[in-house]
């Protein structure tokens, strides 16, 4: 199999967004899309040459073509080895795991993450460094320049390999290693929890229902959940990947996993519910009546990380997105450890893991982690929260009670603005952002803002700064609100529109969320024109 230099023209729209380039399946499929921008990273990453490249994805759509493509490339860019998960299926936390346990180069993740997927959905492709972290900034950056002038690409010609067969096989002078894609992620599980604990507290009666949605983390949930500790048949549903997803949104949260949020309040609910994400790396908890938001499960599992075995040293540090709720912060106070604010994207909790000063860490869109891995995990996730009701012999709502009473509540919702136009949501940011030198010492809504700012962050490990990140209005410890772009679709602009609230009064740790942000949602909207400047009267989303 020869290798060929092949003729290409440059696309100028392979920018990587928050969690590397998502698009359409149909601008994939474009002429040498992928390939241009896959040789883009083989040449502004020269350190994959003669060493190992892990390959896996979400077995969306386009992924089984894409890992074709992909290893034909890396073979002929001189890769050593390839490590590809059978099926090309590999969770995100999975394949994290993989390239720091096989010390790889660097991994190639297919995924477009939550967005959905088939023919007409979405693909996405983003490499991680070794150790297993996202690509840095910079890193991405030099990417996207390299890919507006691209003139070639190499690729090995007639390439073709058994992604389904397990074991060695050569592709030119690359070897290619098919491997059982859960096997070394569920060893690393075995190390953090006490399965025999677990296997014990399923025994005695407790129920657990976990829905993969179709996605990457069926076959990782059957295996862990049912055939090592023992949960009863039917604890994981939709448990089998498809292309397509089985036409759902892969996205657990309470819009598009709904059926759980109404499992949870029958009268015979499982003790824990819970669901992952296409790719595998966000989560969403809930117990018997009760939803646990992202910030909270932040929060209350860093207050129990003692309980687990993996974590018997206790926490060094946590740390959350700027945009996710300060309950963690609360914690980090009471713990005596530090608390680091970073701007949305895990590739900013990687440097503080990597230096030892945090041990968790989560962000506001379901992600949840710790320094086990350099990505959210969101079987880690659920694992953990069942690894604490093992060890502590309380439901969900009990420790979420317990947890209020002592650290206090933070009321928090995310309001999406979906598919406006660029101009539509620039807008909005303009308008607030105009009003940010004057907010601070003035009424916003019921409260004195103390800060308004567009939120930057300087990297105490390496110095690197980001600016940009979002429209910050902060009174004090009482209230905030968090304006910002997202970064993770493909179609238009999402406005996101974060507000939160903190009570620590006995009498105000149960009220409706909706209710206790209201008046936020209003204060923001007036501020911010919202409604004006984009025609939505409500969001599209609400979570």
């Amino acid at each position: 199999m020869p290798v060929r230099e092949l003729p290409t023209k440059p696309y100028h729209d392979q920018k990587s967004g928050t969690a590397g380039l998502r698009k359409k399946v149909a601008v994939f499929q474009q002429p040498h899309y992928l390939e241009n921008y896959l040789q883009s990273i083989f040449d502004c990453v020269p350190e994959l040459k003669g060493s190992t490249l892990v390959i896996g994805g979400d077995g969306r759509y386009h992924n089984r073509d894409a890992i074709q493509t992909a290893a034909s490339l890396a073979a002929a860019n001189g890769v050593a080895r390839i490590i590809i998960g059978q099926g090309g299926l590999l969770s995100t936390p999975a394949a994290s795991n993989l390239i720091r346990i096989r010390k790889a180069a660097g991994g190639l993740l297919l995924t477009a993450s939550h967005n959905p997927a088939g023919p007409d959905g979405d693909f996405g492709i983003k490499f991680n460094v070794a150790g297993g972290g996202q690509a840095s900034e910079s890193l991405t950056s030099r990417l996207y320049e390299h890919s507006k002038t691209i003139q070639r690409y190499r690729v090995l010609e007639g390439a073709a390999i058994d992604i389904d067969r397990r074991g060695e096989q050569m592709l030119g002078d690359s070897t290619v290693e098919i491997i059982d894609c859960v096997d070394d992620y569920a060893q690393l599980m075995q190390q953090l929890f006490d399965f025999d604990r677990l296997r014990d507290w399923l025994k005695r009666g407790a129920r657990l229902r976990f829905d993969a949605m179709h996605a990457v983390t069926g076959p990782y949930a059957q295996r862990i959940f049912v055939d090592m500790l023992g949960a009863a048949n039917g604890s994981v549903m939709n448990a089998v990947p498809l292309e397509d997803f089985g036409g759902g949104h892969p996205d657990p949260n309470l819009i598009h996993a709904r059926h759980l949020a109404e499992l949870a309040f029958e009268e015979d609910a499982p003790d824990l519910i819970a669901a992952s994400d296409g790719d595998g790396d966000r989560n969403m908890i809930l117990g018997r009546g009760l939803f646990i938001s992202p910030g909270d499960s932040l929060a209350m599992l860093a207050a129990n990380l003692h309980l687990l075995p993996g974590y018997r040293d206790g926490v060094k540090g946590i740390a959350r997105s700027m945009p996710t709720c300060r309950a963690a912060d609360q914690v980090a106070k009471g713990l005596k450890v530090p608390l680091f604010e970073t701007p949305t994207g895990w590739k900013f909790f990687c440097n503080l893991l990597d230096a030892g000063e945090a041990t968790i860490c989560g962000e506001e869109s379901f992600g949840t982690s710790s320094a086990h891995a350099r990505e959210k995990d969101g079987l880690w996730a659920v694992l953990a929260w069942a690894n604490v009701m093992a060890a502590s012999g309380k439901s969900v709502r009990e420790i979420a009670d317990a947890h209020w009473s002592r650290y206090g509540r933070h009321y928090f919702a995310r309001h999406d603005y979906e598919e406006l136009t660029a101009s539509q949501a620039e807008a909005v940011m303009q308008a607030a952002a105009g009003e940010m030198a004057s907010l601070a010492g003035k009424h916003f809504a019921d409260w004195t803002v103390s800060l308004a700012d567009d939120f930057s962050y300087r990297d105490k490990t390496d110095g690197s700064i980001a600016s940009g990140q979002g429209l910050r209005i902060v009174c004090g410890d009482d209230a905030r609100v968090v304006l910002r772009l997202s970064g993770t679709g493909t179609k238009g602009a999402t406005l996101r529109v974060y507000l939160e609230r903190y009570a620590h009064e006995a009498g105000s740790l149960h009220w409706k969320t909706s209710d206790a942000v209201a008046p936020l949602a209003a204060a923001i909207d007036r501020l911010a024109r919202i409604a004006e400047l984009t025609g939505r009267r409500a969001p599209d989303v609400i979570t």
